[in-house]
């Protein structure tokens, strides 16, 4: 009999198993999949390093610090900004402490006017302060904090709100307010960017360090109290902590359903002229295709020798037409896409639980008979959420098995 088993090999349940055998406990994780991550995911096509849905790493985030050797990752930043593409013009709205030499640019973008900039920088000042401040008060919607904050002009709706639809995959403004400015403070704090090796690296630098390699091709079903069952047999152990995504967990019956929004990410290569960019691209116009990136410009591994490598995003309710987004990106980015290939498309149509208000920024994990779950959905919808859980819930367990 195991002390502990894991389920699940995402970032959360390789961080619970990590703090677990730091404190002497014998763990084993079983992972359904074929390979460690869950949705922290990259696929290599011909050469492309193609994430499972396009996300950035922000070095920032406290439990990236504290958990990953993150000069090993090789990251490669991108611009401390966004590019706004809107009426056929491309404007670079850029943080002026870490690209100084675009305030000219940023001022003639047509995009900022002094009471707009004053009433958001209002709207966003709890971002800079103590994260117990920030998380004073009453919470509300997006929408509705930008609408009482009397922030109605371009940098709300053709960037801000843009921007933030393929950071939290949904564009109603439903998402907890203090949620997201707990995200503008990391952005304000740290430039994200892309591992050397592709997001793939970060799950896999965290498994290199089980003692145990983690058990692939294990798909769980509980059993009575803390044993589970897989096709090789049944696993005991003292615990079980099931550390999968939220709609996993609600299918083995750990936590209720709630809502997770989707997002579509599509992959280009191509020989053909693109504007050079380190930027991550928004469409001020507000079409389906919510942000896009010349993402071997930023992070050059990213595609073989004389290629570069394209990705656009759409949510998840956007039309699934390859047609469509090639039109919009060769509006966006002034080409031609005809000759582009189309390497990798990925479906992530649960990327991320919806973090609506009131902000709970802790969700119980002790579910009672030496079972515990963990995850993003018990923290918050990030690479940061799901890493703090790993260790909360590890030390729970820990304290549960009286161990100190």
């Amino acid at each position: 009999m195991h002390d502990v088993v894991v389920v699940g090999a995402g970032l959360a349940g390789l961080r619970c198993a990590l703090e677990l055998e730091r404190r002497g406990l014998d763990v084993v994780v079983l992972e359904a999949s074929d390979r460690v991550g869950g949705r922290v995911r990259t696929d290599v096509v011909d050469g492309h390093l193609c994430d499972v849905g396009f996300q950035l790493l922000n070095p920032s985030y406290p439990a990236v610090r504290s958990a990953v050797d993150v000069p090993a990752l090789g990251l490669q930043a991108f611009g401390a900004g966004v590019q706004v593409r809107r009426d056929g013009v491309t404007a670079l709205l850029a943080d002026p402490r870490r690209e100084p030499g675009s305030v000219v640019t940023t001022l003639a973008s047509g995009l900022v006017t002094p009471g707009e900039v004053a009433r958001l920088a209002r709207w966003a000042a709890p971002s800079l302060g103590p994260v117990r401040w920030l998380l004073r008060g009453p919470d509300t919607s997006l929408a509705a904090s930008l609408d009482a904050a009397g922030v109605h002009g371009p940098l709300r709706h053709e960037v801000l709100e843009p921007f933030l639809a393929g950071v939290l995959a949904e564009d109603r403004g439903a998402t907890s307010s203090q949620y997201v400015r707990l995200l503008l403070r990391s952005f304000l704090l740290g430039t994200p960017g892309l591992p050397r090796d592709g997001m793939r690296a970060l799950p896999a630098q965290l498994a290199a360090r089980l003692r145990r390699p983690v058990r692939l091709g294990a798909p769980v079903e509980l059993g009575a109290g803390t044993t589970v069952r897989t096709p090789d047999g049944a696993v005991s152990a003292r615990a079980v902590v099931v550390a999968t995504d939220l709609t996993s967990a609600a299918r083995l019956g750990v936590v209720p359903q709630a809502r997770v929004n989707g997002l579509r990410t599509w992959w280009f290569s191509t020989t053909d002229p693109v504007p050079t960019s380190r930027w991550l691209r928004v469409d001020g116009d507000r079409g389906p295709v919510v942000n896009t990136a010349v993402v071997s410009d930023a992070a050059p591994s990213y595609a073989p020798p004389g290629r570069r490598l394209v990705q656009a995003t759409t949510l998840a309710g956007a039309p699934d037409d390859e047609g469509v987004v090639r039109a919009e990106l060769g509006r966006l980015w002034s080409t031609s896409t005809t000759g582009w290939d189309l390497v990798a498309r990925h479906d992530v149509r649960e990327a991320l639980p919806l973090v609506a208000p009131p902000l709970v920024e802790r969700r119980p994990v002790d579910l009672g008979g030496g079972r515990f779950v963990a995850g993003d959905h018990r923290d918050t919808s990030s690479i940061q959420g799901a890493l703090v859980s790993g260790r909360r819930v590890a030390r729970v367990v820990a304290t549960s098995l009286g161990v100190r």
